[in-house]
């Protein structure tokens, strides 16, 4: 929790031990790992040693993108992993197949959102996710640091919260804050707290989770 309004974190792309010691110290509420072989920030083992500096309240997220759905749930068995957000076209049957097998799993279905976008998209996922994310539309399924506008969410009439994504960074910290919308679960930040692909500012973080509580 990063105020008192109960906002959520998602520090994403997470790689190496060290920097997940600093980060974890922070308390985010998700930590997440991409298994998504052309992302730079791709880990393909969340190993003993990385996992000895999370917290058990700290979840850990698995990030995919269109894999197939037996070595999605196999990394699942193997890292004990809390969450998974799959950022791909991955259709609703995968999602219920994930839920149906993994009943506490919390599955974050991933969307890019542009002013094209068509919102009645989302109405099948609904029982089968228990959030979505919006994120900026790119051929990179992500990770792009860049924004988008976010009055296109006016356009969201569902009740499922979300997370918000898409090159947030410090300087949107008060315009967060002015967001209305008891939907908005959770903020995921990534490449724009980072000092190389994977390798996240400590300190940038501990400065973006002070001003948003302020």
């Amino acid at each position: 929790m990063i105020n008192a309004n109960g906002l959520k974190l998602k520090v994403c792309g997470m790689k190496f031990a060290a920097n997940i010691a600093k980060v974890a110290e922070l308390q985010p509420d998700y930590l997440g790992f991409i298994f998504y072989e052309k992302s730079p920030r791709f880990i393909n083992d969340v190993s003993a040693e990385l996992i000895k500096y999370i917290p058990e309240q700290i979840k850990t997220v698995g990030v995919f993108v269109d894999e197939n759905l037996e070595k999605v749930k196999e990394k699942i068995n193997l890292h004990k992993l809390n969450a998974v957000q799959l950022h791909g076209n991955e259709p609703v049957e995968y999602c219920k197949d994930l839920k149906s097998t993994f009943g506490s799993l919390e599955v974050i279905k991933a969307f890019g959102v542009d002013e094209a976008f068509d919102f009645s998209a989302l109405d099948a996922y609904l029982e089968s996710v228990e959030y979505f994310l919006f994120d900026t539309k790119t051929k990179a399924h992500g990770g792009s640091g860049k924004t988008f506008d976010w009055t296109i969410l006016e356009k969201y009439t569902l009740e499922k919260p979300y997370f918000l994504s898409g090159g947030i960074d410090l300087e949107h910290a008060q315009l967060i804050k002015e967001i209305e919308d008891s939907r908005l679960y959770a903020l995921d930040i990534n490449s724009r707290f980072e000092v190389e692909p994977g390798v996240k500012d400590a300190e940038k973080i501990r400065e973006f989770v002070a001003k948003l509580g302020n």
